[in-house]
């Protein structure tokens, strides 16, 4: 581990005091994912911010019903918040079904959205070409072993895709993330968060210099009885998803008035299924309507040699989900 200048911020204003004065830094809050980069040599931070004392864990309620979750909440205490498990079942599902009891009880909702969008190319510093770590020296992956990669979004310089559950949970309720910097507060729509590679992909968010998370905020929702996340993996614990789908869906009566589809393990991103979303509103809720609208998203899909199994992996995912969901199933 390289070395580095450690500062512990007790308040929100020193956090953004020392962001602004100091170059390659790096916040510490739970540090489930930044300390094992850094003890690998892939972060090297000269700068360390410890922020996990400041008063950002609350969960309160929104004026309109609304729920606004602490940056700095941990995930398990955020799982299990009677104001989650009963307006927001999908994320909690979300959360429980990643990493571990132990790394839960140390990770942070803001940690959560920060962590790197990675692959065993950017983790081991033993292979040279990784875009993301060495912006320029290429994408291994794609020449390489991908079968873990990305089928939408991804480009010439990076296929890697993003680890969280939380977040797929997120995209599909609409949630928004309030943040605060040197320009004041603003709030960032999540599903225009995290970024798609690009050219850039060692850009990961839409977060400015010197902005530091503060909450993350759900809007109100009608999605609550009718919600489910699938997650498809190659073990049964402790393992980033091949694919998993997350629905939240409004029914009235026999037709579905809403829905709202993310499917994680996909992109770089947490991926919002659009194409499905739009072909399911005013159906049926029926096995073969939810086929139909995977089989819209996933004709953009593009997969490489290794891969495509993760297209059919990921109707199933998306069908099972809304069954689930909708009480079919």
């Amino acid at each position: 581990m390289n070395p580095f200048e450690y500062q512990r911020a007790n308040t929100t204003d020193e956090a953004l005091k020392a962001i602004g004065h100091a170059d390659h830094i790096k916040l510490l809050a739970g540090g489930t994912n930044l300390v094992d980069l850094m003890k690998n040599g892939v972060e090297t931070p000269e700068h360390l911010i410890d922020i996990h004392r400041l008063p950002l864990a609350q969960t309160e309620v929104l004026p309109g019903g609304g729920l606004r979750i602490g940056a700095l909440a941990r995930n398990s205490a955020t799982a299990d918040h009677p104001l989650v498990r009963q307006r927001y079942p999908l994320l909690s599902q979300a959360i429980l079904s990643g990493a571990s009891p132990q790394l839960r009880n140390m990770a942070t909702n803001g940690g959560n959205l920060l962590q790197r969008t990675r692959c065993y190319y950017f983790t081991d510093t033993g292979f040279a070409k990784c875009n993301k770590r060495n912006p320029g020296s290429g994408c291994g992956a794609i020449d390489g072993i991908h079968r873990i990669h990305a089928i939408f979004g991804a480009s010439d310089q990076c296929i890697a895709t993003h680890p969280s559950d939380m977040c797929v949970a997120l995209a599909a309720l609409d949630a928004s993330v309030r943040v605060r910097g040197r320009k004041g507060e603003r709030t960032i729509a999540f599903e225009d968060f995290h970024r798609l590679p690009g050219s850039t992909p060692h850009i990961e968010t839409t977060l400015e210099p010197g902005e530091l998370i503060l909450s993350i905020d759900l809007p109100p929702s009608s999605h609550a009885a009718h919600s489910h996340y699938t997650k498809i993996r190659d073990r049964s614990s402790y393992a980033f998803a091949l694919v998993s789908a997350a629905v939240a869906m409004d029914l009235d009566g026999d037709r579905i008035r809403d829905v709202r589809i993310a499917l994680g393990g996909v992109a770089h991103r947490p991926w919002r299924a659009r194409e499905a979303e739009k072909g399911l509103v005013g159906k049926a809720p029926t096995i073969a309507s939810f086929r139909d609208a995977a089989d819209l998203e996933l004709r953009q899909a593009k997969a490489l040699r290794d891969n495509s199994f993760k297209i059919d992996m990921s109707k199933q995912a998306i069908v099972q989900s809304l069954a689930i969901a909708s009480g079919v199933l």
